[in-house]
């Protein structure tokens, strides 16, 4: 079986897609999120994230790479990936939602 026979892999019923890049494998950051949070807003928790994040300073580019990934429509787009290191070092965040709930949300330390 070669490498891009094995660009999917499934995590708590979730598909995850990924990339052989560097010599290691990259994770859709959007699909690992989906999976962890069980939510369907997982574009969204990403994109509120980034925006906090680099409000904070942090240098997103430094730990998030884009590559391209197949979409359910079939078509490659750049996507936002990180290696395993960088997943496995991913931390959930609490933050306040509107409605005074608790949320989580996913961090790099």
């Amino acid at each position: 079986m070669n490498i891009s026979d094995k660009a999917l892999v499934v995590f708590q019923g979730k598909k995850i897609r990924r990339t052989w890049f560097n010599d290691e494998w990259w994770f859709s950051v959007v699909d690992i999120i989906g999976a962890l949070t069980q939510t369907d807003r997982a574009r969204k928790y990403w994109s509120d994230l980034k925006t906090k994040l680099q409000d904070e300073g942090f240098e997103v580019s430094e730990k998030i790479g884009q590559l391209k990934l197949v979409s359910a429509d079939g078509k490659a787009y750049l996507t936002d990936c990180a290696n395993t290191r960088n997943m496995f070092s991913a931390t959930i965040l609490e933050v306040e939602t509107d409605s005074n709930h608790q949320q989580k949300i996913f961090g790099f330390s």
